[in-house]
């Protein structure tokens, strides 16, 4: 007869060690998610005072706007529904459409001088010469002067009598000069002369940076090879400064569109029509004389146009990309 017996495995208790590896990995785990809802809400606390901003005085009565595009409101009684009416006025207004013609005539002048003089002091200026940081400075400085200011003495520069530029274009032979901010046909100019002088400065330093940017191995290569300083400024520098004058060139046909205060200094809109931009339409419009559904309607249009000519250009940057 043969007997079995069975051996048990002796009961082995919890490993201490371990144990207390677990309890450091679990204190150590929620100090890790209290150290993040700390740091969530130090963020928090930075960003909120801004986006509170943003949703009060922004975002807001932007979607108010678009609401009272389609609403007929003299703020002297509620606000009722028109539907499309604010655009078919709008559409047989010559008001609008002059003010149109008058913003893509500010645009069309404005961004090509700008980018081209801004561009062109910032490879005049990207050189280690004794004393650049002064003209440097100097060319900047008019771009954190008052708006105010710059109207006021480029008002003086332009005019017809007694301005130092037709005196001195009248010493160099020309009889009759022009009228500037006083004549229809050359107020325009005017006006984009002095806002492509206030902003070239600004749009020079993000060229700078651009430049500088740039490795030096590129044109080393280059002049290696034989190239001449225009094919090296093609072949290198345009290529190399494409995000930066994509930048610049959405910048500042946003600014175009939009101008407002520098027209307003310096000829309220004048003379007659000649400058009326926009912005100034949309002004006169709703705070003038209190047609918000109207003005609304017109900021509406703005804001599409505007929209358009960004998306356009982030496509044709999306397709030389490729």
């Amino acid at each position: 007869m043969t007997t079995e017996t069975r051996l048990r495995a002796p009961a082995v208790g919890p490993d201490p060690k371990r144990r207390n590896t677990l309890k450091r990995g679990d204190s150590l785990h929620r100090g890790n998610r209290k150290q993040a809802r700390r740091n969530t809400l130090i963020g928090w606390t930075f960003i909120l005072p801004n986006f509170l901003g943003f949703l009060a005085f922004t975002l807001i009565p932007v979607l108010a706007a678009f609401a009272l595009a389609f609403m007929e409101w003299t703020s002297f009684s509620a606000p009722k529904w028109v539907g499309l009416q604010n655009f078919e006025r709008m559409l047989g207004s010559d008001s609008f459409w002059i003010a149109l013609r008058n913003t893509v005539i500010y645009a069309v002048g404005h961004v090509p001088l700008t980018l081209v003089l801004a561009l062109g002091l910032a490879m005049l200026l990207n050189r280690k010469l004794k004393g650049i940081g002064f003209f440097r400075v100097a060319i900047f400085f008019p771009y954190i002067t008052s708006l105010v200011a710059v109207a006021v003495v480029w008002n003086m520069l332009f005019s017809p009598t007694d301005g130092p530029i037709n005196q001195f274009l009248q010493f160099v032979g020309v009889a009759n000069p022009p009228g500037w901010t006083s004549s229809s046909d050359w107020a325009m100019p005017a006006v984009i002369i002095t806002s492509v002088w206030r902003d070239m400065g600004y749009y020079m330093i993000l060229y700078l940076a651009g430049l500088q940017a740039i490795p030096t191995e590129l044109y080393e290569a280059a002049e290696v090879d034989g190239a001449s300083p225009w094919q090296r400024f093609w072949n290198v520098t345009v290529p190399s400064l494409r995000p930066t004058t994509f930048f610049v060139v959405v910048m500042l046909t946003v600014s175009s569109f939009k101008v407002f205060d520098l027209i307003v200094v310096m000829t309220n809109g004048g003379p007659g029509r000649a400058t009326t931009v926009l912005s100034q339409l949309i002004y006169q419009e709703g705070i003038g004389e209190g047609k918000f559904g109207y003005s609304s309607a017109v900021s509406l249009v703005l804001f599409l146009i505007v929209l358009t000519v960004t998306v356009l250009q982030f496509k044709i940057q999306q397709r030389r990309e490729r």
